[in-house]
């Protein structure tokens, strides 16, 4: 596959790229976990036939350590999107959090007495430490008690209530291994499986029961198919779960679900068919990414259509051309905003991935420089990011910015600064070019 096609099948609708077959790109109506017969299961076990060739020999998908030479260091990297405000967050070599961007609905962390007011300074996290992981607004310590803040589905006793909370909140969860929650739905990675709890619109808690989607659920366990343990897990309108003979399974609203089903939604952990060793998930709302073998592979909702119906013209896992190999692949949310004279207006999608060299490389819309090329050109092929000091270990592209942690320790953010989602300490200030993030 040419570096051409990215602009068909990595930010468009994939149609021309063979990316998915005719039934697939039929409308899906919003149904209670029925079949539906316009989308008959087409050999969906099958491996993807389009994925770019790679050479045979073992792709070593191990990420480069940071290596914590000066301080303030930093050794994990999230990101959160509540509507168009975005926040930023990264795990600290001391075991701390700091957050920086949008805090409208508490997502700073910073107790109440910061108010709604975004911040480019990033500063720690209130009354976490030791912690080892983070995801979005959440983060797990070293004793596995999870904590969260902002907009979410928390834990309250027993129950289960989407709030917001603007200094983080233990959840009644033990031994948790990792966590991730959008505003509704939550899951966790436990000792003895996967546990769900949150709204269950999209069937992510449990298979439907004829019970009130709407009303927040307790912990239950979701049944994976037996196998392999989970090693990884994302939650958007679907769950992700990368398992540990590096398979993927998810369940819940397509798209993105990335496989083909006759539910919907479809409320049954099951298999994607990509064949290969998947080594980094993705899921923002209604995109969904994975890394597998070397080769990064994007799904998720179409352009929208006055019938409302839904798009699934790429809903099928495709794989995006690359100058080389990837370890870490991830796009943001689709976003459509009013535009005076159209109407509803689709914003192009967008993506960045890291290559096996630490090369971050970025595609789709560039209307804030958030491609990192140092101009505001659509990037219609995957261009590589200008100005990074070091290797990056990760990179999390927001709507209209991009932030990558590398190897260094350091952070560096380009893009939009509308929320101080640069961390630069300077508001409002957008750049072009990557600037280092101001780590506390």
């Amino acid at each position: 596959m040419s570096r051409a096609i990215v602009a068909a099948c990595g930010m468009l609708s994939c149609a021309a790229a063979n990316c998915a077959s005719d039934e697939v790109g039929a409308g899906l109506a919003e149904g209670d976990g029925t079949p539906d017969a316009s989308l008959a299961d087409s050999g969906s076990d099958a491996p993807l036939e389009d994925a770019p060739s790679r050479d045979a020999a073992p792709f070593d998908a191990t990420p480069p350590p940071v290596e914590c030479t000066t301080k303030p260091c930093a050794t994990a990297l999230t990101s959160t999107s509540v509507g168009d405000a975005q926040t930023v967050c990264a795990l600290l070599d001391d075991g701390t959090v700091a957050c920086w961007g949008a805090n409208d609905q508490g997502q700073l962390g910073r107790g109440d007495d910061a108010g709604a007011v975004d911040s480019a300074t990033p500063k720690r996290v209130v009354g976490i430490d030791n912690v080892v992981a983070i995801a979005r607004t959440c983060a797990v310590d070293k004793n596995g008690s999870a904590y969260c803040w902002g907009k979410g589905p928390y834990l309250v006793g027993d129950a289960a209530d989407v709030t917001t909370e603007r200094t983080p909140v233990k959840l009644p969860l033990e031994r948790v291994k990792k966590i991730s929650v959008n505003t509704n739905v939550g899951c966790a990675m436990v000792e003895d499986g996967v546990v769900c709890w949150g709204v269950n619109t999209n069937g992510q808690i449990a298979p439907f029961d004829g019970s009130d989607r709407s009303m927040p659920r307790p912990p239950q366990t979701v049944a994976l198919p037996p196998g392999a343990k989970a090693r990884d897990i994302k939650v958007s309108n679907a769950t992700l779960v990368a398992l540990e003979d590096g398979s993927m399974v998810s369940w819940g609203a397509s798209p993105p679900l990335g496989r083909v089903t006759s539910l919907s939604p479809d409320t049954h952990p099951q298999p994607l068919a990509i064949a290969g060793i998947t080594t980094a998930i993705a899921m923002e709302i209604d995109n969904g990414c994975a890394a597998v073998s070397g080769v990064g592979y994007c799904w998720g909702a179409g352009p929208p259509n006055p019938r409302n119906i839904v798009d699934l013209s790429r809903a099928l896992p495709t794989p995006i051309a690359l100058p080389e190999p990837v370890r870490q692949i991830s796009m943001p949310a689709q976003r459509v905003l009013w535009d005076p004279n159209r109407g509803e207006s689709l914003v192009p999608n967008r993506g960045c991935a890291v290559g096996v060299s630490g090369a971050v490389y970025c595609w789709g819309n560039n209307t804030s420089g958030q491609a990192g090329d140092g101009t505001k050109d659509h990037a219609y092929e995957a261009v590589q990011v200008r100005g990074l000091p070091a290797p990056a270990v990760k990179v999390e592209p927001l709507f209209d910015a991009t932030c990558a942690l590398l190897t260094s320790g350091r952070i560096y953010c380009w893009g939009s600064d509308f929320y101080g989602q640069l961390g630069t300490g300077n508001l409002k200030v957008s750049s072009l070019t990557p600037q280092e993030v101001l780590l506390p």
